[in-house]
């Protein structure tokens, strides 16, 4: 039996050409891929997803005897669990005759929330070099390698950088940066893909986006589950970062599972993991990072806003979050009262939209709102204008914009307010504009 017959088969996944299960559905994007693109690199991380790409497209060169090399991109993060970097090292050097490797370890920024104060940190940073968590590796490349390298810049931000100066680099006609993102994974993520408004695609494939001219993002594997992951790990016998067999070890469930940057709102329960599993790196994380012990003794906790947080006796949720803001740095504080405003203004003018049992629990606990008619929104709930409530209780709390949601944002140090539904593509896209058309005018 082929090992793509072992993997499981959805209805709901096949796509429309027949039955092709996941597998042979991400074949299929290779082939068209490496067909129809001169300069194609992968985007590699060290965790399960781009570890399974990265597997993949060496086992079609191999399998279909293609003679080419393709471009592999490791953002090297300074601070990772050194069972990460083993796992980049040995899979960077074992396929060193079909891959040409670019290990970037440079300045930018970061996001981070471990800290009231930061809300980025910069890996390789020179002037902290005496308390770097890592040694600079052999043959990486570092800010002096790309000219578009700005102070300002973001990692996101040099990841587009990135991908049109390979281009350019390798004077090529046509570049595809494959990148192991599932729509499983967020709903962002299965926006990007399956969004009517995604016209930026190459030959309608909505499986690719355009990132300038003739560059394009490409994500073979959108539409693997978490368990697909997994069993080509194990049907394959590929080699993938054993830090996941501790995480589950430690009754970590396998969607919760992150290996990426550890200062993020997603992996503030887990960082207290690097005590335990290297402790060697850990007693340097915290010299190296505002915040990271607090986060790692609290993180998970009430007192980073997790599980079910009470304010104190006396309080107002929104005199609770006056209160908070008051205790922070004057740039964070204007931070959280601009994301504020704006929210405040979007459900007051424009609306959120809200499905019909919500509108009626809303109704049924006395909250004031105005049901609109129609919306710009491609979806089947009904725009809603309301203001800002303190809180309320129904199961869909997440929804509804209240000041407890705000505290809770404070109390993660979510800086760009994810947990209110803000975005970074969404909040920053006009700054990410114009940095963008300051970089083209000055190449």
């Amino acid at each position: 039996m082929h090992p793509a017959e072992l993997f499981q088969i959805n209805y709901k996944r096949r796509i429309k050409a027949g039955t092709m299960n996941v597998y042979e559905a991400s074949q299929n994007r290779l082939k068209i891929l490496f067909e129809e693109f001169d300069n194609i690199y992968v985007s590699f991380s060290g965790g399960k997803d781009s570890g399974v790409l990265l597997n993949l497209c060496i086992d079609y060169i191999r399998r279909h005897n293609i003679n080419r090399k393709i471009g592999v991109m490791h953002l090297d993060y300074e601070a990772q669990y050194q069972m990460t970097t083993d796992y980049v090292n040995e899979t960077l050097s074992k396929n060193a005759d079909i891959i040409e490797v670019f290990r970037c370890c440079v300045p930018f920024k970061v996001t981070t929330c471990t800290s009231m104060y930061e809300s980025y940190w910069r890996p390789w940073d020179a002037s902290k070099k005496e308390i770097w968590v890592s040694d600079l590796p052999e043959k990486c490349y570092t800010e002096n390698d790309f000219g578009f390298f700005k102070s300002n810049m973001w990692d996101y931000e040099f990841q587009e950088k990135f991908s049109e100066w390979y281009h350019k680099r390798n004077n090529a006609k046509r570049t595809a940066c494959l990148v192991g993102i599932r729509t499983q994974e967020s709903l962002d993520r299965w926006r990007a893909i399956h969004s009517k408004r995604n016209y930026r695609n190459y030959n309608g494939l909505n499986w690719t986006k355009e990132i300038c001219k003739d560059v394009f993002n490409a994500y073979p594997i959108y539409d693997y589950l978490t368990t697909d992951i997994w069993i080509a790990n194990a049907r394959f016998k590929w080699s993938y970062n054993k830090l996941y067999d501790l995480f589950y070890q430690a009754g970590i469930g396998i969607e919760k599972m992150r290996v990426a940057s550890p200062f993020l709102s997603s992996a503030q329960d887990s960082l207290k993991l690097y005590r335990t599993i290297e402790p060697n790196t850990w007693a340097k994380l915290v010299s190296r990072v505002n915040g990271v012990n607090f986060t790692g003794i609290y993180g998970g906790t009430t007192a980073m806003g997790w599980n079910t947080i009470t304010k104190p006796e006396g309080h107002s949720w929104e005199s609770y979050m006056y209160f908070l803001l008051g205790t922070l740095p004057e740039e964070t504080r204007e931070n959280y009262l601009h994301k504020l405003a704006t929210s405040i203004k979007f459900w007051r003018e424009k609306g959120g939209v809200l499905s019909d049992d919500v509108i009626e629990k809303l109704k049924h606990n006395g909250v004031k709102i105005e049901v609109l008619e129609e919306t710009n929104y491609k979806t089947s709930k009904h725009p809603v204008r309301m203001e800002y409530l303190d809180e309320i209780d129904i199961s869909e709390a997440k929804e509804i914009p209240t000041y407890k949601r705000m505290c809770i944002c404070i109390m993660k140090n979510d800086h760009l307010c994810k947990y209110m539904g803000f975005t970074l593509t969404k909040n920053e896209m006009a700054k990410r504009k114009n940095i963008m058309e300051k970089y083209k005018s000055l190449l």
